[in-house]
């Protein structure tokens, strides 16, 4: 029970980092209220990748990004399979 609910938030979470990258295709989606609220709570996990270098304009943190979250997700589903 614990965990399927750990699961669908992460899932959500991803849905979030998909769709707030897709946007920044589109001019002025930012600037939506959906566009704000994706900012507030996808930007500050991705700020954390900006460190790396966009290259020839294309920026390859949000991939950093996912493959961490990942690495989180299956850490985090691995420790609650000990205690639980």
């Amino acid at each position: 029970m614990f965990s399927t609910i750990i699961y669908y938030l992460f899932y959500l979470y991803y849905v979030a980092l998909v769709v707030y990258i897709l946007m920044s295709w589109f001019p002025g989606a930012y600037q939506t209220s959906v566009g704000r609220f994706l900012m507030r709570i996808c930007e500050p996990y991705l700020e954390i990748f900006r460190f790396i270098p966009p290259v020839m304009g294309i920026d390859f943190s949000p991939i950093i990004a996912f493959f961490a979250l990942t690495f989180i997700e299956k850490g985090l589903f691995y420790f609650i399979s000990l205690v639980f």
